[in-house]
């Protein structure tokens, strides 16, 4: 089993072009089921989940190119799809549940496992099948697999969420375009990666309007059209490039962004003390000696983003006072807290508070990565540790993050792989 092999204390310098986002590419990947038309995609990461998701596709019978050049795809969906989507796929990735809405859309029926991922808490699919179910859905939940039939199709109708949902909001986009009539979506997640899907569902001929800042409105459509489009960048991957920034005076260019996308993070970066220049499609950071501590907390966006918690807190462990990370989404998601420990963090988890004690001097130890953004976390802590830092279980960061170590080489970070 592979392992990172991590030595600090280093010091970066240079420029990193951040890949395309993968929570952006999963349920845009998804989403082609709705179409029997060409579909071309560029800016997609190679990234494990992404590979798990064209696999899952192409077992149900979906034809995929891949191109080196600009990380594209050529997909094409005809009528022979299968509208089984089964386990040893599904178990491994939680965005596979997005199959369900478009192959109900389409095809009106589906046989779906339910999912898997990483082990950051309890994430229920309820909110997607009573949703799904107010549209004219029947479905019932046997040995794992949600069976689920709509014979006259879906039904456009007004859907409030009980509470703001990625996923469920992704899943019901997608199956509302070809949904008879008009759907009404209320309470949405505003995530940048939905507005990207959005914009992808558009271009393939959806009719999708935003309407307030939490409600959106589909008008069903009988056909689609063949289609080009870019995903956008990956801004976890580029909170995680800012957050080394920060630690350790490094100075990092991060390209091929839109900094107004991570104004949330930026602002907080600020505010502990680095120095930040935006700019159109760029970003430059440089970290300082003394680093401010600060009390945070998650929350759905454009609150700060869950999927970078795990990254702050190592930052805030270097802060010159106590701070605090309050983690309002999740609530499994201080799992890396152990392994920082192992490494001479003094963190103490209170509920879903953790308080973290600052002025961190990180050691370098043998730890293990438990989920996607606890293996990042890992490596940040590394990469300012004395000594040499071994990470196991990487296979976590290869779901989400293309080529970190060797975009973290390249600006003089001491990283490789090893067996």
């Amino acid at each position: 089993m592979k392992k990172l092999e991590v030595f600090g204390v280093s010091k970066l310098n240079g420029q990193i072009k951040i890949s395309g986002s993968k929570n952006a590419s999963l349920p845009i990947l998804a989403a082609t089921l709705l179409s029997g038309k060409k579909i071309s995609l560029t800016n997609v990461p190679r990234v494990k989940d992404v590979e798990t998701m064209i696999k899952l596709l192409e077992s149900m019978g979906s034809k995929v190119k891949k191109f080196q050049k600009g990380n594209s795809l050529l997909i094409q969906n005809n009528k022979k799809i299968k509208t089984k989507a089964g386990y040893n796929l599904m178990s491994t990735m939680r965005a596979g549940i997005i199959v369900l809405g478009p192959l109900l859309a389409r095809f009106g029926k589906a046989k779906v496992s339910t999912p898997g991922g990483c082990s950051i808490g309890f994430r229920p699919i309820d909110l997607h099948l009573e949703a799904l179910k107010s549209m004219g859905v029947n479905y019932k939940i046997i040995n794992g697999y949600v069976h689920a039939s709509a014979k006259n199709g879906l039904i456009g109708t007004k859907i409030k969420f009980p509470k703001v949902s990625v996923g469920a909001t992704e899943n019901l986009l997608i199956a509302s375009c070809l949904a008879k009539g008009q759907t009404i979506l209320s309470n949405c997640a505003i995530e940048p990666e939905i507005k990207d899907l959005t914009k992808f569902l558009n271009t393939i001929g959806a009719k999708i309007t935003w309407t307030g800042k939490r409600q959106v409105k589909i008008i069903g459509v009988k056909k689609f059209k063949e289609a080009n489009f870019k995903i956008m960048f990956d801004r976890i991957e580029a909170g995680t490039m800012l957050i080394a920034g920060a630690i350790n005076q490094n100075n990092l260019r991060i390209k091929s962004v839109d900094p107004t996308i991570l104004k949330t993070e930026i602002n907080i970066l600020k505010k502990i003390g680095a120095k930040i220049i935006q700019r159109k499609s760029e970003i430059i950071i440089q970290g300082r000696k003394k680093i401010k501590n600060i009390n945070i907390k998650t929350s759905p966006f454009p609150g700060f983003a869950t999927d970078l918690q795990a990254q702050m807190m190592v930052l805030l462990c270097k802060a010159n006072k106590k701070s605090s990370i309050k983690e309002d989404i999740f609530e499994n998601r201080f799992q890396s807290v152990s392994e920082l420990r192992r490494m001479n963090a003094a963190i103490e988890v209170r509920g879903n508070k953790a308080i973290i004690k600052g002025n961190t001097i990180f050691k370098g130890a043998q730890v293990m990565a438990t989920d996607l953004r606890a293996s990042a976390s890992l490596i940040l802590a590394a990469l300012c540790a004395k000594g040499k830092t071994i990470i196991s279980r990487i296979y976590h960061l290869d779901r989400g993050y293309e080529d970190i170590e060797k975009k973290l080489k390249k600006v003089g970070a001491k990283i490789r792989r090893i067996d």
